[in-house]
């Protein structure tokens, strides 16, 4: 859905009187970093909280190999074309080396373009095949090591003819495959996907889940893939065109039915660290929204989950605002929620929030947060202690 800037669709309305909400932390939550930018940024993602990349406006890309003390400019993608002015919604990087970057906008405008050479150069991987369609989020997961690493990846954007466009790839993004299925299926105009923050859409092992808002209410879609063919599969029996999954749709609070409003992001916790060398649980799920063009209004900004999605419980203590981006954090184990008017935290799976600050804020990747105006900062854990 498109949002931001002059391809925002919500309609103008005035805000809720703002819910009453504890005192903001005396020492700063966000120690602010020089991005050399003034592009709005949505796009983040931190490998290991040394090396990290950013995504946003004007054909920019980011990266930083030393925490955010230097961000650097990346070569535009496509600059000798058109690439200065896509608007880069969505980043995904695996090293220093090696990043995907998502542009969002009408049809055409919405492209991916992968780089191998630490951002010299980009190859444009996959443009949008719909003139209607819009890009909202990405999301890859990494299987294997070395040389024998590949990627599998999901693609969500908004409906065209009635249908969610979602696509899926196995081998790195070389290959894109529409997702068919009936469950998808919406009236148009009613409903749609956020491209606020790259974070509508994640993927847990095979399971896919995304969020939706719009006139038609919000609702958290998760896809199970129902069979499995182990030899000489075609892509069909492999379940590539989306005909094998089975999709779960479930209404959540976030949102007031409006064209600006719904879930905009979905974060999960493992239940089984994978640390431990097995593939993670996931059942606790949080979903944080609201109305975009309300910032300031908390009702209705935030839902959970414990059971992987089948059902979704409102926050009694909301985040004090609109909220486009959610993280767990395991080393400090508590979730983070960002919007347009501050952040919060929840030690307690998403039921109660408290706020840490009123900043202007885009996306999440931590230890990393942006926003407009090229803003940057890093998480400061001294004073998140467990307990203050």
């Amino acid at each position: 859905m498109r949002i931001g800037g002059i391809i925002f669709l919500a309609a103008a309305s005035s805000c809720a009187a703002a819910q009453t909400v504890a005192p903001l932390p005396a020492a700063p939550a966000w120690q602010m970093q020089d991005s050399g930018t003034t592009a709005g940024l949505r796009g983040i993602d931190s490998v290991d909280g040394t090396v990290a990349w950013a995504s946003g406006t004007g054909g920019t890309v980011l990266k930083t190999l030393d925490g955010g003390a230097h961000w650097t400019r990346c070569a535009v993608p496509d600059a000798a074309k058109d690439g200065a002015t896509l608007d880069f919604r969505g980043v995904q990087a695996w090293d220093a080396n090696t990043a995907i970057v998502m542009a969002s906008g009408k049809g055409k405008l919405s492209r991916l373009y992968k780089t191998k050479d630490a951002c010299k150069s980009w190859k444009l991987l996959f443009k949008d095949p719909d003139k209607s369609g819009f890009w909202d989020a990405l999301y890859f997961q990494s299987f294997g090591n070395g040389k024998g690493r590949w990627l599998s990846g999901w693609l969500l954007g908004d409906p065209v003819d009635g249908m969610f466009t979602l696509f899926y790839t196995d081998d790195s993004g070389k290959d894109w495959y529409r997702q068919g299925n009936r469950e998808l299926r919406v009236k148009q105009g009613t409903q749609g996907a956020f491209a606020a923050s790259n974070s509508s859409l994640a993927a847990y092992y095979g399971d896919v889940v995304f969020g939706s808002g719009g006139a038609a209410g919000a609702f958290v879609y998760s896809g199970i893939e129902t069979s499995i063919c182990v030899d000489n599969c075609s892509p069909e029996e492999m379940g590539f065109y989306g005909g094998n999954r089975k999709w779960n749709r479930q209404p959540v609070l976030p949102g007031q039915n409006t064209d600006s409003s719904g879930v905009f992001s979905i974060g999960a916790r493992p239940e089984v660290a994978i640390a431990r060398g097995w593939a993670p649980d996931y059942k606790l799920f949080v979903a944080v929204g609201g109305d975009y063009a309300k910032s300031g209004d908390s009702t209705r900004t935030a839902a959970w989950s414990a059971d992987a999605g089948e059902h979704w419980t409102a926050s009694t203590t909301p985040p004090h605002g609109y909220r486009s981006a959610v993280q767990w954090s395991e080393s400090l184990k508590f979730w983070i929620t960002v919007g347009t008017n501050g952040s919060d935290i929840s030690r307690d799976d998403g039921k109660t929030w408290q706020p840490l600050d009123d900043g202007n804020w885009n996306a999440l990747s931590l230890p990393f947060v942006v926003g407009p105006d090229g803003r940057i900062a890093r998480l400061n854990p001294a004073m998140l202690q467990a307990g203050k």
